[in-house]
């Protein structure tokens, strides 16, 4: 959580340097306010996103390297279980500082600082709400004017305009309500409540509170544009109703409000030169901006690397979770970071034996469990202390303590083969540790294992590869299978998911009987995770109107777009009822990712439209266009709305008030595409 709360912050200060740098000074404010939100959304959004390991700048020493726990199937899964109820775990009686404890009371404060920001937001809203309806008000419409005292800045709160009449001359006090309900209808305090929301989060990222501010400059320089572009308002007078109406005693943070500091900066951005269009290209430079921070911070995934990239990565170090049946007898858990001495708890269950490891550093907690057969090890020591141990081609595992009745626990110790050690390190070209070694003494490496791998083309794996093709008892009968459908220089990347999915010759048959012959492993892997079979892509063969014959690649990434959309017979069919027969993937895709229903349909048919085109309904839902939308136009003398018309309309935010305002000012036009021009020139 820590790190992901530090990435956001990074990202926040990404954005608000460029907007700082490049942006600022635009006249486009419409879009600055769209760029500011939408940066807070993708930076909460962003790190969340794993992105693949040859477009990330991490090192592979902080990635998992392996197949991911949700993909394994059963009985390839991490453990982390708890120690057992009455286990007496030592733990040394004083404490001394170091990194962890230090990064703990960091992590203390950071949570008593959200709690302190959070419970000031709520007084913040609480306050204003009380004041808003135990205040005398007078209502305008969908506006409250709230009658306050003192000598506060007026400002606005959802729909409360919060102001002392007694201060203000008539044309003053005229142009604040005229300034706040600008706020009002913009809805600009949505804007401010959702930085004030991230500023909980990263109260203590000064770049959070620099970016809030910039965006109430914003709203402010935005307001004035609407003010000053109306003819009732004089450019003049309103920047001096400014300089008087502007007070020191500043309101709450989460009310738009007159700010006597911002004062200069929104009367030279009224008299600044519009922005020309040519500099919109500034705007197309954030995309890579927020590539770049992904490929620096968020976590690579290292699925379906290649060969090359393997080769280069197969001597590093890498913590690895395994936890398999490595064979019939052996439930296993590893932990690379397990050390080689330690504390054992083991629990006596028929012929098996469970057995929790914890290394002996008293700042690492976490349990790793193995289950061997009762007869490999021996004679267990019952009543008194004793030994027993395990041997395995990669070293000794000796263990003191003792059994009662079912239980047992005691220390362990780790001792590797040395002959063993300098086999491996010769065969996978990196000097293997002591840790290293018991990770492959709990899986049970033999070396027969890596002559296997050796004999099947397999000469140039790492300690990265062998630990998960061990684990998931990926050998040569697995191997010469995929070989004998066609595969013959999978990469040992390839394998892993291959046969953590339990994908077999015969599921390769059946894809290529389906239709699809020249799939490969990396679809067949996307298709078994998706539970894509034969059968349902005879389905969506059927289904698809505009297909024939064997499939191609879209049709591939067609196919898993539309099993994890869950679009099955049923909602194909539901279509039919409403006219659309022959609905191909490229529409029914989109359609279903956007919310189109046939109910969504049936709403326009029932309004006059019919035979509306796929695209077009996408369209519609896409930008949220209801029929009763289209049908609001007709109180401004528009009783017949195109489709054609009717997405501009949406998309630039045209609406019946705006309509009745462009014809207050003179603007009287009987065709909508007038208010289209007339709104896009704005």
């Amino acid at each position: 959580m820590t790190p992901y709360i530090i990435h956001v912050g990074l990202i926040i200060a990404g954005c608000f340097l460029f907007y700082k740098l490049l942006l600022q000074r635009e006249t486009f404010y419409r879009i600055n306010r769209f760029m500011l939100i939408s940066c807070l959304v993708v930076a909460f959004a962003l790190p969340l996103i794993p992105v693949p390991q040859q477009w990330s700048f991490r090192s592979a020493e902080e990635t998992t390297i392996g197949t991911n726990a949700k993909d394994l199937p059963s009985q390839v899964q991490t453990l982390s279980p708890l120690p057992p109820t009455g286990q007496n775990v030592s733990s040394p009686t004083t404490k001394s500082f170091t990194v962890d404890t230090a990064i703990t009371w960091a992590w203390y404060l950071y949570w008593f600082g959200v709690i302190a920001f959070g419970l000031n937001f709520i007084v913040q809203v609480v306050v204003l709400l009380v004041k808003a309806y135990r205040s005398p008000a007078i209502v305008d419409g969908q506006y409250r004017i709230v009658e306050v005292s003192g000598d506060k800045a007026p400002c606005s709160f959802g729909n409360n305009i919060f102001i002392n009449p007694e201060k203000y001359e008539w044309e003053i006090y005229n142009q604040i309500i005229m300034h706040e309900k600008v706020h009002i209808r913009q809805k600009h305090s949505m804007d401010l409540l959702l930085a004030e929301t991230v500023l909980i989060f990263q109260w203590f990222n000064p770049f959070a509170w620099m970016y809030r501010k910039e965006m109430e400059n914003n709203l402010e320089f935005l307001t004035d544009e609407q003010m000053i572009d109306r003819e009732a308002v004089d450019r003049s007078s309103y920047q001096m109703s400014l300089l008087k109406v502007s007070a020191p005693q500043l309101p709450l943070a989460i009310t738009t409000n007159y700010n006597q500091s911002l004062l200069k900066k929104r009367i030279a951005m009224m008299n600044a030169k519009k922005s020309n269009l040519h500099t919109a290209w500034k705007y197309f430079f954030l995309l890579p901006v927020l590539v770049l921070f992904a490929t620096v911070l968020n976590e690579p995934v290292v699925y379906g690397q290649n060969d090359e990239s393997n080769k280069k990565d197969k001597n590093k170090n890498v913590n690895v979770n395994v936890n398999t049946n490595v064979n019939a007898n052996t439930n296993v858990n590893v932990d690379v970071e397990l050390e080689t001495e330690g504390s054992w708890f083991a629990t006596i269950k028929d012929e098996d034996v469970s057995v929790q490891f914890k290394s002996k550093h008293p700042n690492d907690n976490s349990f790793n469990t193995s289950t061997f057969k009762l007869s490999e090890l021996g004679s267990l020591p019952r009543g008194t202390s004793g030994t027993f141990k395990l041997t395995r081609e990669a070293g000794t595992m000796d263990f003191t303590g003792k059994f009662d009745g079912d239980q047992g626990m005691g220390s362990y110790k780790f001792t590797a083969d040395k002959s063993y050690g300098d086999y491996m390190s010769k065969e996978i070209e990196s000097e293997m540790k002591d840790r290293d070694m018991m990770v492959f003494f709990f899986i049970d490496i033999k070396k027969s294992y890596v002559q296997m791998l050796n004999r099947e083309g397999y000469t140039d794996v790492g300690k990265n590869d062998i630990i998960p093709l061990a684990a998931l008892k990926v050998d040569a009968a697995f191997i010469n299978d995929l070989k004998s459908a066609g595969f013959k220089s999978l990469s040992a990347h390839d394998l892993i998911p291959l046969k953590s999915l339990g994908i077999t010759k015969e599921y390769v048959q059946e894809i290529r009987n389906a239709g699809y012959k020249d799939v490969s492993a990396q679809q067949l892997i996307t298709f078994k995770a998706q539970d894509i079979d034969g059968k349902y892509i005879e389905k969506a063969k059927a289904s698809n109107k505009e297909g024939s014959g064997d499939f191609t690649d879209r049709d591939a990434n067609d196919l898993v777009a539309m099993k994890a959309l869950k679009i099955d017979e049923e909602y194909i069919n539901s279509f039919k009822a409403v006219g659309y027969t022959n609905l191909a993937h490229r529409d029914l895709i989109p359609m279903k990712s956007v919310g189109v229903t046939p109910e969504f349909v049936k709403e326009f048919n029932d309004a006059g439209f019919h035979n509306i085109p796929a695209h077009k309904l996408i369209t519609l839902k896409s930008l949220h266009i209801t029929p009763a939308f289209i049908k609001s136009f007709e109180a401004v003398g528009f009783k017949e709305v195109s489709l054609e018309d009717i997405v501009p309309v949406k998309s630039l935010g045209i609406t019946p008030d705006y309509i009745r305002e462009m014809q207050e000012k003179g603007f009287k036009y009987d065709r909508l595409n007038k208010y289209i021009t007339l709104k896009s020139l704005h």
